[in-house]
């Protein structure tokens, strides 16, 4: 407990677990991609509302290289993103 009241969460600790939660699932979804490029797209086009997602990302493919950088950026952001919530949790979660 950081300033000794309960509800305080530890950033660091918080923002680690997101941040390797996502790139489980970051790996999870690369994987699903490779083995069925279809049914992803289509998933993708139910999740961001467009009927005809092919136009828009037909001709995309997993290379290793664009994996790399999509994990290290997903892990960061995560970390970053994380990291501000727990802060501003902490910051509104003081003594009452």
């Amino acid at each position: 407990m950081e300033n000794g009241h309960y509800c305080q969460i530890n950033k660091n600790g918080f923002a680690l677990a997101a941040s390797g939660v996502m790139g489980a699932i970051y790996i999870l979804c690369a994987i699903f991609v490779t083995l069925w490029p279809g049914f992803a797209l289509q998933l993708f086009g139910w999740l961001v509302h467009l009927v005809n997602v092919e136009k828009f990302a037909g001709d995309v493919a997993i290379t290793f290289g664009g994996f790399l950088l999509g994990f290290i950026q997903a892990v960061v952001y995560t970390y970053i993103g994380v990291w501000l919530i727990t802060w501003l949790h902490n910051k509104f979660c003081g003594p009452r």
